[in-house]
């Protein structure tokens, strides 16, 4: 009946600003925490912190781009949408523009019009000086330094 998996342990942040249905937006918005969306918002949107939350309800649309690090989106986006840590398309939700995230939760009836980039950790690089020594190391031969 209660689970203890991930997605119950990561903190985020609670509802702090509504924007109601009716209310249109003209012009970028910042915010920190929580931001539930209803109306309309045309212009871009940015949170700041690692727990800050968006919530698009089914009867929201925002036109612009959208940064932030958790994204809940079940209304109609017209533009790129960049999730930092995670990303969940409910069945209502309507994306037109791409779709970068590092963790993606997409459910049946969820439409994405645009490419869909996976953005999670950026691999190590290894060095050629680390590559030679590792490569030296396994086929037993000593350097010339070692002789």
């Amino acid at each position: 009946m209660f689970r203890s998996d991930k997605r119950n342990a990561r903190a985020v942040s609670a509802i702090t600003t509504l924007i109601a249905e009716g209310t249109v937006i003209r012009g970028d918005v910042q915010f920190d925490g929580g931001l539930h969306l209803d109306g309309r918002i045309e212009g871009s949107i940015s949170a700041s912190g690692p727990n800050a939350v968006l919530t698009l309800s089914a009867k929201g649309h925002i036109v612009g781009e959208v940064r932030a690090s958790n994204a809940v989106i079940n209304g109609a986006v017209k533009g790129d949408i960049h999730a930092a840590e995670r990303l969940e398309l409910a069945p209502g939700a309507r994306v037109d523009g791409n779709v970068y995230y590092k963790v993606l939760e997409m459910a049946g009836g969820a439409q994405v019009n645009g490419k869909m980039v996976y953005r999670g950790d950026v691999p190590l690089q290894i060095s050629h000086e680390s590559e030679r020594s590792a490569s030296e190391a396994t086929s037993g031969e000593a350097t010339p330094a070692e002789a």
